[in-house]
């Protein structure tokens, strides 16, 4: 697994920042940002918010919870995700039986349109 301060280096280089960028737009210094990225420091849980705005990514990806930094940005999915929390466990059930179905049935029509 990258670290926390590696996952902060990658995503300002994909975005094109240099740490003093990255430093302007945290209201910190360079020497805060190069601490961070070489694991030396842990920024508060603001920071590390901030830090997951300006870098377009979340703070679980940022702390490691998952490994895809775009999985919980989803506007409509975390609309649906809150929706289900409060269903009971037996609607959950249900819903998670539909879901895995439609699921399964888009991945096979796309192996079998491959496959064509």
């Amino acid at each position: 697994m990258i670290s926390f301060g590696k996952k902060i280096a990658a995503l300002r280089k994909q975005a094109k920042m240099s740490q003093t960028d990255l430093a302007k737009k945290l209201g910190t210094s360079v020497s805060v940002i190069s601490r961070y990225e070489r694991d030396e420091m842990i920024p508060s849980i603001d920071t590390a918010k901030k830090l997951a705005s300006v870098l377009d990514t979340t703070i679980a990806y940022l702390l490691g919870e998952t490994e895809d930094d775009n999985l919980l940005k989803d506007h409509d999915m975390i609309t649906r995700l809150r929706a289900v929390k409060d269903f009971s466990d037996q609607e959950k059930s249900q819903v998670y039986f539909t879901l895995d179905a439609v699921i399964r049935e888009i991945k096979n029509r796309r192996t079998y349109a491959v496959a064509k």
